[in-house]
Order: structure tokens, then sequence, then C-alpha cells
């Protein structure tokens, strides 16, 4: 039993696995590892070189992905971008998102939507925060996490609530039960399942991951369906006769014979998997850059100063300031490299044998790039662990892409993120808007922010509260929910 068990046993021992990984990588003072589990080879990377030549020199080589049980029922069968494995149907689906979904086109087309999401963060903020003249302490969490779904959800289905939300303009019961879904998708597509590398226990579901993704998903659909199902049939039907969102572009594509290009599975499935991509990073590098810089206040006022420069007080960040924004840049960079969502990035895996920097890889093995330990590699990056957005300001970055992998943002090569622009503008405008439109301060009866990641994940442990108080003109902020 043992030989096909291989390294599960001391895996199950000691949870979280990624912690496990990491820390055997550690003492054996390795930049790359194997790790059998079960079958499969698991190749554990930790240094920008290799990492490099992993998916530039052998791009073509490691551009599958690994099946797990959670990213068969999120994409419905591997019918998505992010989670196919390769092939026709993943070329198909990442040639519609380049050309159709994310262009700059397409972006411009939608950029009055994202506006609109922009200024009811401001709006919602202002409306807690604005009742005492001393300001209030705030969930910064809760804004943090639905800014980026509202920008989506306003993008792809033209509304931003699926019930009445709530009446200061934050989130109502749906849209917190449709955002928290998302979070569990995210925490179990890759939470190294013991069916998934030891498929005859798929059935058993062992560890419970297959039922509360099932669960996540259900409720998606159940926001989801209805509006697909219904405007589907405004198309038939005539109802309909111009494009206002991304949905009716995915439901107008056609192929060489003019039918529908894509099935209503694959729309279904790849809003969902657009919804993924676009929930967390956002929300968490403006969470954690935030913590951050309250516990170093000479970060926040270079940061407010680099806004009242550019942008001034009398109107609002827009996303044509972005690129004129370095110090606010690199502080939203500098939450990604130090703070990632997720311990490692989306595995890739190999079609054939393969050597990589002289290491034999067996075909079939998951490679993952260590998002954590590129990000605080100490042979890379000086006091690692120390949140210091100055040591990006002398590379002029004007995203948030990094293509050398001393980090992983939105990786690179043919399996790479296509949507860094949406995600640069997305984060720096969330982060950008916070610190524009509040003066913020450590909670009274705090020394300094609680800077702890939860026990099985790297997200912070408890939510960001802290205390906010405008400091523009009333006359600047939102006065009505757009």
């Amino acid at each position: 039993m043992w030989p096909i068990l291989r390294c599960i046993p001391e895996m199950l021992r000691n949870r979280p696995a990624h912690r496990w990984i990491h820390r055997v990588m550690k003492e054996l003072n390795t930049n790359i590892a194997c790790f059998r589990l079960g079958n499969t080879h698991v190749i554990a990377v930790d240094s920008p070189e290799i990492a490099r030549e992993f998916l530039k020199k052998h791009d073509a080589i490691f551009a599958s992905r690994l099946e797990t049980m959670a990213t068969s029922i999120v994409s419905r069968g591997n019918l998505t971008t992010v989670f196919g494995l390769g092939g026709k149907q993943w070329k198909k689906m990442r040639r519609i998102l380049v050309s159709e979904i994310l262009s700059q086109s397409r972006m411009r087309w939608l950029l009055d939507m994202r506006n609109q999401e922009a200024d009811n963060l401001v709006r919602f903020l202002y409306n807690q925060c604005s009742t005492s003249a001393k300001g209030k302490v705030i969930n910064v969490r809760t804004a943090s996490q639905h800014y980026p779904a509202n920008a989506l959800r306003r993008m792809m289905f033209s509304t931003r609530y699926f019930g009445k939300g709530s009446e200061d303009g934050g989130p109502g019961f749906e849209e917190e039960e449709h955002v928290a879904s998302f979070f569990t998708m995210l925490k179990y597509v890759y939470a190294f399942s013991v069916s998934d590398y030891l498929p005859w226990l798929r059935g058993l579901d062992l560890d419970g991951h297959q039922k509360r993704v099932r669960d996540a998903v259900k409720v998606v659909n159940k926001y989801h369906d209805p509006i697909v199902n219904d405007r589907i049939q405004q198309w038939r039907e005539g109802k309909k006769t111009d494009p206002e969102d991304l949905l009716d572009v995915l439901i107008l594509l056609k192929d060489s014979d003019g039918n529908p290009l894509l099935s209503i599975d694959e729309i279904r499935a790849q809003i969902l998997e657009l919804f993924l991509e676009t929930v967390d990073n956002p929300y968490n590098a403006a969470e954690w850059a935030l913590s951050e810089m309250l516990n170093q206040p000479n970060q926040l006022e270079k940061a407010v100063e680099e806004l009242d420069r550019v942008v001034g007080k009398d109107r609002l960040l827009q996303e044509s300031d972005v690129p004129h924004l370095p110090y606010v840049i690199s502080c939203a960079r500098e939450a990604l490299r130090l703070h990632p969502m997720a311990s490692f990035n989306v595995p890739h895996v190999s079609s054939s044998d393969s050597i990589v920097s002289g290491y034999f890889i067996p075909k079939g093995s998951s490679v993952l790039l260590g998002r954590l330990g590129l990000g605080r590699n100490p042979a890379v990056w000086d006091d690692p662990v120390r949140f210091d957005p100055e040591r990006h300001l002398s590379e002029c970055h004007v995203d948030l892409g990094e293509s050398e992998l001393r980090f992983i943002s939105f990786t690179r090569g043919r399996r790479g993120c296509v949507g860094g622009a949406l995600g640069t503008n997305l984060t720096v405008m969330l982060l950008g808007r916070l610190l524009q439109g509040f003066t913020w301060n450590v909670p009274e009866g705090l020394d300094k922010i609680d800077l702890s990641c939860e026990a099985d994940s790297l997200l912070k442990a408890t939510p960001l509260f802290a205390h906010a108080k405008p400091r523009l003109n009333p006359s600047v902020y939102p006065s009505s929910l757009l």
C-alpha cells in the first residue's frame, strides 16, 4: 500500500499541505523539490531562474493543467480557459477572452460601468464614516471584497445587485452569498485533496471538498442561470437588438457558419471562471497593503501625497491616472509579492519528459511555482518579509505585471493571465480610491494592525478594521447610488 500512497500520509499529517511543502524545501535548502503524491510527481519551484525556464524555454511542454475534482466541477468538465486542460477547447476559449472579452477596445466600452462601481465604492465608505465628525472604524474587507465583484457583475450583467442591496450602497444578502461562494471555490480548486492523487477514492469525498465545491457552485448557478437563460431568450425573440454587456457579447459570438459559437454550458462556465479570476487579487492586495501601511505611516503619507499631486483633491481618481502613480502601484506590487492570495500558482502539467535546469521532469508531472517562495526568496529580495514599496520604484512600473517571475501576479507564457490590464486597474483603483478619499488610522486602543495569516491559508486572519474619516470636500463624494 505504501508504494501507492507515497508521500500522501506525510502530507495528511502535516496539513495544510502548502506549508508542509515550503517547510520541507526550507529544511532541504533547495529551490526545487519533487514530492510523490500517489502516482503524481509534484514539482515545487521557488527560484525565478528555474521558473522562467519552465515558462519561457519549455512553455509548450508545460501548457497543460492538472485536473482536480474541484476544477472539473467549477469548469463544467474543463470547458474554460484557466482550468481547461489544453487542446482545441482551451485555444477556442482563450481566443475569445483575448479578442472579444478582455481586449482594450472592449475594456474601453465598459469603462463607464467600472467608473460607476468605483464611485459606488467611495459612496459606500463615505456613508459609513461621515455620520460622525470624527469618522468611524469600518470593515475595510467588506468594501474591498465586493468592489471587484460589483465591477464585474456590472460589466457582465448590467447590474450591481441580485436583490435590493443595502441602503448605504453596500452588499445585500444575495451579493454576500454570491461572493462568499467564489472564495469557497478558490479555497478548494487546488487544495491537495487526496482524491486528486488517488482517483479511486474520489467517490468517497473523504475530506469533504467535493460537497463544499458543489454547494458553492449551486449558489452561483442560482444567481447566474436565470439571467443567462432570460437573456438568451430575449435575443432569440428579438426583444434585444444591441449588446449592452459581456453576457450579450458571449451570446452573440458566431462560428464560420453563423451558428452560436458557445454553448449555454460554455457561457455559464466561463462567466463563473471570470468571477473567480476577478474577486481575489484586488481585494487581497488592497487589504494587505493598507494594513501594512497603517503600521508604517510614512508609506501612507507618501502614497497620499502622490495622489494629491497627480489627481488633486477636486476630483476622484480615474483609470487614466493609474500609469502616473508609481508609488501607489509599487504598494500594490509589494502586497502581491509579500502577501499572495495562494501559496502556489495554478499547476502546469508536463506533456512529455523534459530536462529543466538540469533536472529530469517526468511526463505528467504537476509543476507548482511558489508564489510565497518566489516572493520571499532571500536570494532575490533584501529583507524579504519587510513591506517596502520603494524596492519597486527604480524599475518604473506602470502596471502589476512581473515578467521575470520574481513574484507572481499574472504569470506569463501561453497559460499566463490575459486580464492583466483589468487586474491592474481594479487593484490600483481600489487601493487608490481608499487612500485618496479617506484619512486612515489604526483604531483607538490598538498599537498596530495585526498582520497574522489564517491557519490554513495566506489570507489575513482577521478582517481589517480601520478608522476612516473623509479627507475631500463633501461635493467630491458621489451623493447617490449609480
